[in-house]
């Protein structure tokens, strides 16, 4: 058997690789270009480790937990090693619950759920929906996210004072997925202790580009994707404190989830698997886990190459005319590889798909699924605009992509796009677009 069960200690020497780094993408005008994957806050490509991995693992795919097949007792060690990999990634606490999503807004339905009755819940207008709208009834407060880091802390302080008494609950993002700034999560958890309330952090932005200590930090819940960790393989995770969790109904029931059924009862489990009902993502699940691994032996190489693209990014969008960033606080803070910005004069939407079909270029445009957050800070930037153009940087990116970027704004800025443009069901494209899909897309 050549399974490898550990891949932890492959060398940090240099970032690691991603499928698709090679790829190159037809131009609207001609040719084709190496693609510029500009757009990891949305989903991260998958890391050739991940793949390697998925493919190793691929023949011995089984069924878990109760399958007497060897091939099922290879699925189910890799199903379960990877809570302890999870463990390790977030550095929880011992007896921490690490219980299998299919992403970031599965967790959270599921902690929302999974809350004890009448539980209080403040969280910022400023969250991505998936941390954003789970939570509901009167019960909940929407604070507005305010500009400066201390302000914030001070407005979870007053809503949870305001909270009647009983179970209360914190909802923050470690790193806002519309600007990339990192929040005060480690003060704000120091004042829910003082309220007696529970922290859950919302990762799927910070986690992919910093070390996570739920010990350092004191959080309760993080809740991430695989989709935004390079194993874009259908699983996520929530990891937390196991009473909540262990005294909820199962999120869904089916088998897994069940102990014992009879004519007239049920009785569930009362561990992880009591909320992971039906055949699991074990695949999914594995390349989570080899994803984690693999970022967690490369930390210092990652940071330091993202860095450098970043600054060279930010100081190339300077003095582009008519360019606003959107940004949470007046003062620059610490923040992943996220910019959203406005080009007045220029639809957000068109010039994504110029950048796309004209320079082979894949950003974002939209409100990118923080609606709240992104039109307040559309306002505050002096835009009318709905929308605005995100770009998030990660591994695969180079140099080239960021000054290719750089330069294409300014030429279209400069005079305009090279071919001629509309809107087909509510999305910009190029007019008389021959551009062929691949064939596996037929």
């Amino acid at each position: 058997m050549t399974l490898a069960l550990d891949r932890s200690t492959e060398t940090a020497a240099a970032v690691p690789a991603v499928a698709g780094a090679a790829l190159r993408v037809p131009l609207v005008t001609g040719g084709d270009i190496g693609y510029a994957n500009l757009d990891h806050a949305a989903s991260a490509p998958c890391l050739d480790a991940v793949r390697s991995a998925v493919d190793e693992f691929l023949p011995w795919y089984a069924s878990v937990h109760r399958g007497a097949g060897f091939a099922s007792q290879v699925s189910t060690r890799l199903y379960e090693r990877t809570r302890d990999v999870l463990r390790r990634f977030v550095d929880a606490r011992n007896g921490d619950s690490v219980i299998f999503t299919r992403n970031t807004t599965d967790a959270f339905n599921l902690l929302a759920k999974a809350l004890p009755r009448k539980t209080s819940v403040v969280v910022f207008d400023s969250e991505h929906h998936a941390a954003l709208l789970p939570w509901r009834g009167p019960n909940v407060r929407r604070v507005q996210l305010p500009r400066t880091r201390l302000a914030a802390v001070s407005v979870v302080d007053e809503a949870l004072a305001e909270c009647p008494q009983g179970p209360r609950l914190v909802v923050v993002a470690g790193a806002s997925n519309v600007t990339g700034e990192l929040l005060p999560v480690a003060e704000i958890a120091a004042v829910a202790r003082k309220h007696g309330a529970r922290v859950a952090l919302d990762a799927a932005q910070l986690a992919p580009h910093r070390r996570i200590s739920v010990r350092e930090l004191d959080v309760d819940y993080v809740a991430l994707s695989g989709h935004k960790l390079y194993a874009p393989f259908g699983a996520g995770a929530l990891i937390g404190r196991g009473d909540w969790l262990r005294a909820a109904e199962p999120y869904l029931a089916g088998g897994g989830a069940t102990k014992l059924v009879t004519e007239e009862a049920v009785v569930w489990n009362s561990g992880e698997e009591r909320h992971e009902a039906g055949s699991p993502n074990t695949v999914g699940v594995y390349a989570l886990g080899v994803a984690c691994e693999q970022l967690s032996a490369h930390w210092d190489a990652l940071r330091a190459h993202e860095a450098a693209l970043l600054e060279r990014l930010r100081k190339g969008l300077e003095g582009l005319p008519g360019f606003a960033e959107l940004r949470f606080f007046d003062a620059p803070v610490d923040r992943v590889g996220t910019v959203s910005f406005v080009v007045e004069g220029f639809e957000p939407g068109w010039l994504a798909a110029v950048l796309s079909a004209e320079y082979g270029i894949g950003v974002r445009d939209g409100a990118f699924c923080a609606h709240v957050a992104a039109r307040r800070l559309l306002r505050e930037a002096g835009s009318e605009a709905q929308q605005a153009v995100r770009v998030s940087l990660g591994l695969g990116n180079t140099e080239e992509h960021v000054d290719r970027l750089v330069l294409a704004l300014r030429q279209i800025v400069a005079r305009g796009a090279r071919w001629e443009y509309a809107k087909v069901d509510g999305r910009w494209a190029p007019v008389g677009d021959t551009r062929e899909l691949p064939g596996f897309c037929a």
